[in-house]
């Protein structure tokens, strides 16, 4: 975790959420006849923030991005990998909204489970509730990460850390088809779109990355994570 917290800036999960796996055979019976299974288009809201929470839900397919909106800008938390939660801190008792709202990068699949179900089988099920509550710390935790970053790293390393995220916690490869619009990726890094093209474009010249249409492929990745480590 202390790793997460000092060179993450886009906050990806880096595992996927196992706790299905600690529920008996009814339990999960319970929520599949709890559920509804919804296909979100690129850019489509999957929650809206302070919108009433009557769901949890579960990322099956795709990305999504939680995010907080203010007045003028939206400040990002975190990026959302598949098979990951949406929205968990709904479950604490007090919380009748959700805190952020969440958007999908890209088509996605999303199960939604009702509230009412998941607070009963965690009332019920000790393992279950201590996997859901590691979930939300850890969370926690890569949320604290990306703002130590965007607040102590400069450009360079803030876009470091964007690229080395993408390359070993969602696409897990350093050649990958970049799904994210320069404005996206600008969006993470808290940059300016035209700074993110200029950096890209810098990395690109000194060797670091190649960039062909949608394909980005890192070709130095020690210097790369030299540059996210001194920011």
């Amino acid at each position: 975790m202390n790793e997460t917290i000092n060179n993450c800036t886009c906050s990806v999960v880096t595992e996927s959420c196992k706790c299905f796996e600690l529920l008996s055979e009814k339990e999960l019976d319970l929520i599949a006849k709890n559920q509804v299974e919804v296909k979100f288009k690129k850019g489509e809201i999957i929650c809206k923030q302070g919108s009433l929470a009557s769901n949890v839900m579960f990322l099956r397919e795709g990305l999504a991005k939680a995010y907080i909106e203010g007045e003028k800008n939206a400040l990002i938390l975190t990026i959302i990998p598949k098979d990951n939660f949406i929205g968990l801190i709904a479950l604490l008792e007090g919380n009748r909204s959700y805190q952020y709202s969440a958007m999908a990068y890209v088509d996605s699949v999303v199960q939604m489970i009702d509230l009412n179900i998941i607070r009963e089988i965690a009332l019920n099920n000790p393992k279950f509730s201590n996997e859901l509550v590691n979930i939300l710390s850890a969370k926690t935790a890569l949320a604290y990460g990306r703002f130590y970053c965007i607040t102590n790293k400069q450009s360079y390393g803030r876009m470091a850390d964007i690229l080395l995220c993408l390359a070993d916690r969602i696409y897990k490869t350093r050649e990958f088809d970049l799904l994210l619009s320069r404005k996206e990726l600008a969006e993470l890094a808290c940059l300016s779109t035209a700074n993110v093209i200029k950096i890209l474009s810098k990395f690109k010249e000194d060797g670091l990355i190649e960039i062909k249409g949608k394909t980005f492929f890192i070709k130095d990745y020690d210097l790369l994570s030299k540059i996210s480590e001194c920011g």
